[in-house]
């Protein structure tokens, strides 16, 4: 793998504009985009577990000891996602690079944190309330409900 070796131009070389040339060369709009297009990857990945632990729920039912508060969680959890990604595609439109889009950015971040911290206290309570029988749910559940042999 080749490393590069980047000649930085001195001030005399851009006509003692340095600091335009490196804003110039970093597209702070091209790195916002990114960086929304990655928090959104993260959000799928927490929908499709939040997707799963919904039907692990629902599969078992009421025999699960937390069935209500799981439901409610998850359903939460779900909502508030979809909430952020909604945000996500609201502020992925914005081009930061214009002075009139920079509040509406400064503000939407703000909100998607927030939404952000609330969906991982929200999956934080529901991993502490555990799935314990998630790879063989109905299975294992009635192992455990099904009387024992009369000796």
């Amino acid at each position: 793998m080749e490393s590069e070796n980047r000649e930085y131009p001195t001030t005399s070389q851009t006509d003692g504009n340095l600091i335009g040339y490196i804003r110039k060369s970093l597209d702070a709009n091209k790195y916002a985009t990114k960086k929304t297009i990655a928090q959104g990857l993260l959000d799928v990945a927490l929908l499709t577990a939040n997707a799963s632990q919904l039907k692990y729920v629902l599969q078992v039912g009421e025999k699960h000891e937390f069935y209500a508060l799981m439901l409610t969680l998850i359903s939460i959890s779900i909502v508030l996602q979809l909430i952020v990604a909604i945000l996500f595609v609201i502020i992925g439109g914005l081009n930061i690079n214009k002075q009139r889009d920079h509040g509406t950015a400064v503000i939407l971040n703000d909100v998607i944190l927030i939404f952000i911290f609330l969906i991982s206290i929200i999956n934080i309570i529901i991993s502490g309330f555990g799935l314990e029988y998630s790879n063989q749910p109905l299975q294992l559940i009635y192992e455990h409900t099904q009387p024992p042999p009369k000796l």
